[in-house]
């Protein structure tokens, strides 16, 4: 059997209909899409006193071997990153808000990746997926479809901040602006026409038409290996426990763990994961992956690394094997050595494409039993709380939280199991410490 052959039976091909062609585009159509981080996340992280270049590095660093580990070990369509959020956490609660040096925080950072590896040894992670009602799947997919094009809409100036309220129409002349809702048209054109790289060829087409008025910006700068020496294995754990940093590694583990699981069950369900008992198979596999990811950036020097929601681009145009995740990773090493062609992706030409992602992951409300109010109140609940609190594990949380006392207050507490109420109390004291806060 050639190595082909054999690539193509490990990854299921013939299984889940998919071909080289489509599986690479669709990893550089995720890459397109999240290469924002290799300039926001060094960006956020170097407020906190961390040298530019070496978090850049890491940055690379740390979603590749994230990105191709899921990839080649778990065999899906899912890439990985420092997460947008925790690195804001990291930065401006941890370091700066409780003046705790960064090396002390990235050693929180590590413990926490630790911790995520053994509660998947033990199966615990495992667990509270399967404990997920299956019918928040859907609400799930939905919410981060909203959430994605939330984030599309801002990124492009579509969509403003408004202090009276809330949001409000953004200055549609502006020729960022206006370069988004170009590339807006032209990938909705291309998907019409049944284009499968529509979303690859509208970014790309976008940013040239970017470098060419003016919005995008050529910025030529370096960034090389070793650089990381800076911030590779500088990290505190000492420091970190004798500080007792209970609180910060709790924040960073239940963040993470269901961000990380909120993607996972929307990109599944996008990406038709689930098997017919609604579970996804090599679970494990993607857990391990993400866990070691965490503890590879944290040594490297990074925040959190977690399962990124716009792998669901890559979902869209045809990704459906670990190949994807792969060419997603593959290229976050290339861009270690190229980051101003990276920088030269102005939002204007990936703002659109995630715009477009929200819409196709719309289509699984219609699987949500909007008759039954056990269901349809619940659903409700997470499809809104994901865009509008800006979290996936808000949603979530939310969303399970009402399943569950709903199901008590029916008279039907029987058929929830002791895990589920164990979550439940979880969230609960979770909405409560936020109160305090």
């Amino acid at each position: 059997m050639s190595l082909r052959a054999s690539l193509e039976r490990y990854f299921e091909f013939a299984a889940l209909n998919a071909n080289w062609r489509t599986e690479i585009l669709a990893g550089f159509t995720t890459f397109m899409t999240m290469a924002y981080i290799v300039f926001v996340n060094p960006a956020i992280l170097h407020e906190a006193g961390m040298p530019l270049a070496a978090v850049t590095a890491a940055t690379c660093l740390a979603a590749a071997v994230g990105s191709v580990l899921m990839g080649a070990l778990a065999r899906y369509p899912i890439a990985l990153a420092p997460g947008m959020g925790l690195n804001a956490y990291f930065t401006y609660t941890v370091v700066k808000g409780m003046g705790v040096p960064w090396q002390t925080a990235l050693g929180a950072v590590f413990i926490s990746g630790v911790a995520f590896l053994l509660l998947t040894a033990l199966g615990v992670r495992q667990l509270i997926i399967s404990t997920i009602p299956f019918e928040l799947y859907a609400a799930v997919a939905a919410g981060v479809g909203l959430f994605i094009a939330f984030i599309g809409f801002r990124n492009s100036g579509i969509i403003l901040a408004n202090p009276a309220t809330t949001v409000t129409l953004g200055n549609l002349s502006d020729k960022s602006t206006a370069l988004a809702l170009f590339g807006l048209l032209l990938m909705a054109a291309l998907l019409a026409w049944r284009v499968r790289a529509a979303m690859l060829i509208g970014i790309l087409a976008t940013t040239a038409i970017g470098l060419v008025t003016g919005v995008a910006k050529w910025m030529p700068q370096s960034y090389r290996l070793q650089d990381l020496s800076a911030t590779a294995g500088k990290l505190d754990i000492g420091g970190t426990l004798r500080l007792g940093f209970l609180e910060i590694i709790f924040i960073f583990l239940f963040i993470d763990m269901f961000d990380n699981i909120g993607t996972l069950v929307a990109v599944g369900k996008r990406a038709g994961l689930f098997d017919r008992t609604h579970q996804i198979p090599r679970v494990n596999r993607i857990l391990f992956s993400d866990a070691t990811a965490t503890v590879v950036g944290a040594l490297s020097g990074t925040s959190t690394v977690v399962s990124y929601i716009e792998s669901a681009a890559g979902v869209a145009a045809g990704g459906r094997t670990g190949v994807t995740a792969i060419v997603t990773g593959l290229l976050f090493v290339v861009a270690l050595f190229v980051a101003p062609a990276v920088g030269a992706i102005p939002a204007a030409a990936t703002a659109p494409a995630l715009i477009i992602v929200g819409s196709l992951m719309m289509s699984s409300v219609a699987e949500i039993a909007w008759e039954d109010p056990e269901v349809a109140i619940p659903a409700f609940l997470t499809i809104m709380t994901i865009p509008l609190t800006y979290s996936i594990a808000n949603g979530l949380a939310f969303g399970f939280t009402a399943f569950t006392l709903l199901k008590v207050l029916r008279g039907k507490f029987r058929q929830v199991n002791w895990f589920v109420y164990a979550l439940t109390a979880l969230f609960i004291v979770r909405f409560i410490y936020l109160a305090k806060g």
